[in-house]
């Protein structure tokens, strides 16, 4: 894999309109930044908050969002500091999350954070296809419902969905760039908070109104809802779902890129991190609490698709309308780097390609990527398993890892003083978090392979 880390060239200002290193000069503020972040957090990631407090109860569920919303602050700051090298104010700038990679810590390093990078935007791309197919066959439930009778055969082929959801995806996946597409990121960040929110205010009117569902302090019972092996691996997987709703340090650096200076980026960024992180983990309570109070233990691994609610019908349909316009933008988002990476890589190892077949590579390398991604998500169509494992994979290497090597590279920490055992202990923790939910969502895929039929899920 080939990362190319970029060079800047320093220019003098000759007026008011170019920064430090010649490009147009950059407006973002810290409410901009704290608008991208809150936009990239909550997403479909917040559907499963309350499936994840039934497993973890009242106890460890309100606890876990504390907990990772502060290693997710801490570590953002960490990675803030590396936006420039050297002098935090005038240094050379890192545009991406690679390029900081590799002018900290170089080597191995930057292949493996564009592993990581890579895998989870191919793995996102999967996730997103089977909770937007999802959504858009439980509008053809919802309305059978609303029709039949909440006790009518509703269930729905998941297969067509997932289809014409790639189907989709091909066509916008042959758009050049991903600056083409600013308008559709614009209307998936409105779509993201507007499901967010209805879901809030379901569960709140649920919770009011009742029947609401039984709850507890240690979440699902062992003996009553499942056996103490389930317990535990239920446990991770919910971590992992947990991790996966605090998953935005991989463009860190780009929303950095946007902020004006003085004064210092990176001082701006932690005071949007600060407030993002907030905003977000009040929503992510109110949402997780508000529906583990609903449902209780029952509590579905989609809050909207799980059929918890039935009325009103139309606000249901509406939130998942919601979903599936903002995952058709989202999995753009994900994909358009992938995309850019593989085709500059073969633009440099073949040149006539790049200036003679440019447009016909683009669409057969793309179409088949969408191909792949449609054939993986009609094999795999597991929700939870799915964001539990893309949440443990992403969570430590880009959230802990990375950011604890580089400042510790940066401020030049002596090993085995007590700064760089703390900060080692707390990757190591992390690791071993992301290592069990890792495998609690690979053993949830294989638990439902047992009695799965291929291309004939129902939802």
């Amino acid at each position: 894999m080939d990362i190319d880390a970029g060079r800047q060239v320093y220019l003098p200002r000759c007026n008011g309109d170019v920064d430090d290193d010649g490009r147009e000069k950059r407006t973002g503020t810290v409410w901009t930044a704290t608008a991208h972040i809150i936009t990239a957090v909550i997403g479909s990631g917040v559907l499963s908050l309350a499936w994840a407090m039934a497993q973890l109860g009242w106890v460890a569920g309100p606890l876990s969002l504390v907990l990772f919303a502060a290693v997710t602050f801490y570590t953002c700051g960490l990675l803030a500091d590396c936006y420039r090298v050297g002098d935090p104010v005038s240094g050379k700038r890192n545009y991406t999350y690679t390029e900081a990679v590799q002018s900290y810590l170089g080597g191995w390093h930057v292949w493996f954070c564009g592993f990581c990078q890579y895998v989870n935007m191919f793995g996102t791309s999967i996730g997103y296809t089977i909770t937007a197919s999802i959504s858009a066959a439980a509008l053809k439930k919802s309305n059978c419902f609303h029709w039949h009778g909440h006790k009518a055969d509703c269930d729905v082929l998941l297969t067509p969905y997932i289809i014409a959801f790639g189907a989709v995806q091909v066509i916008f996946c042959q758009v050049p760039n991903f600056h083409k597409l600013s308008w559709l990121s614009a209307v998936a960040a409105v779509m993201s908070f507007s499901y967010a929110t209805i879901a809030v205010g379901l569960s709140l009117a649920q919770t009011i109104s009742g029947p609401t569902g039984k709850t507890s302090l240690t979440g699902t019972e062992v003996g009553v809802d499942l056996n103490s092996s389930q317990k535990v691996w239920l446990t991770f997987q919910a971590l992992g779902n947990v991790a996966f709703a605090y998953s935005y340090a991989i463009i860190l650096i780009e929303i950095q890129d946007t902020l004006a200076s003085p004064p210092g980026e990176n001082k701006t960024m932690r005071q949007a991190t600060v407030m993002g992180i907030s905003v977000t983990t009040a929503f992510y309570m109110l949402c997780g609490c508000l529906g583990y109070s609903a449902f209780g233990n029952n509590a579905q691994g989609n809050i909207l698709t799980g059929f918890g609610f039935y009325e009103p019908y139309w606000l249901v349909d509406f939130a998942n309308v919601c979903i599936i316009v903002h995952l058709v933008g989202g999995f753009q988002v994900f994909c358009q780097p992938l995309f850019a990476a593989v085709e500059g890589k073969a633009a440099r190892q073949y040149p006539s390609l790049a200036r003679n077949r440019a447009v016909l590579f683009r669409l057969v390398s793309r179409t088949a990527f969408v191909g792949l991604v449609t054939l993986l998500a009609l094999l795999m169509p597991f929700f939870n398993s799915i964001l539990g494992f893309l949440g443990s994979v992403a969570f430590w290497p880009l959230t802990v890892f990375f950011p604890v090597e580089m400042y510790i590279r940066q401020r030049q920490i002596p090993r085995f003083t007590t700064k760089w055992v703390a900060l080692q202990s707390l990757s190591f923790v992390c690791f071993l978090v992301t290592l069990a939910a890792c495998a609690a969502s690979i053993l949830g895929v294989r638990d439902s392979l047992k009695i799965y039929t291929p291309f004939k899920t129902k939802v």
